[in-house]
């Protein structure tokens, strides 16, 4: 194991630890330890991919890619055992996104592209940080009417 793949990994455990600790504060069922691992899995899953068949014969022939499509796959397995309905509400979807996400930085910190890893998880702290105080607010004026009141026609308007 060289040191780039020791880094890679550092990274991957980093994001995913950062993304699970948001989760894991917001009191979420898929929290640190399911983000961090993650993460790490789908780097190390990556990181396999690149250099684990180097001496298989052929190996030039093989596509690194399909790793990542059925890391995809597995998480989404993950994810849909996060979700469930309850009285016709729809729960854990969010928390299904992160750790959907998790995989992503991990397999893209397992690829070397630690800026893209990065990016992606400044993008869903902002995201989970910034935007849940909008969604609060639309759900509130939803309960509250305003949005059906915005919707709906003046008074005094014909219809066509």
């Amino acid at each position: 194991m060289g040191l780039g793949q020791l880094l890679d990994l550092g990274v991957a455990l980093a994001l995913a630890a950062a993304v699970g600790l948001d989760q894991e504060i917001r009191g979420k069922d898929a929290g640190l330890r399911t983000n961090t691992l993650v993460g790490l899995a789908s780097a190390v899953f990556v990181e396999l991919s690149k250099y684990g068949f180097a001496d298989v014969p052929n190996a030039h022939q093989a596509d690194p890619s399909r790793v990542a499509a059925q890391i995809v796959s597995g998480i989404g397995f993950i994810g849909a055992g996060i979700i469930f309905v309850q009285r016709g509400s729809v729960h854990g979807l969010t928390t299904a996104a992160a750790v959907w996400l998790t995989a992503a930085v991990g397999a893209a910190a397992g690829a070397g592209l630690i800026l893209l890893a990065t990016v992606a998880t400044l993008a869903y702290l902002f995201t989970i940080v910034a935007l849940t105080p909008v969604v609060r607010a639309i759900e509130r004026a939803r309960a509250e009417g305003v949005l059906d009141r915005l919707r709906s026609k003046p008074r005094g308007m014909r219809s066509p």
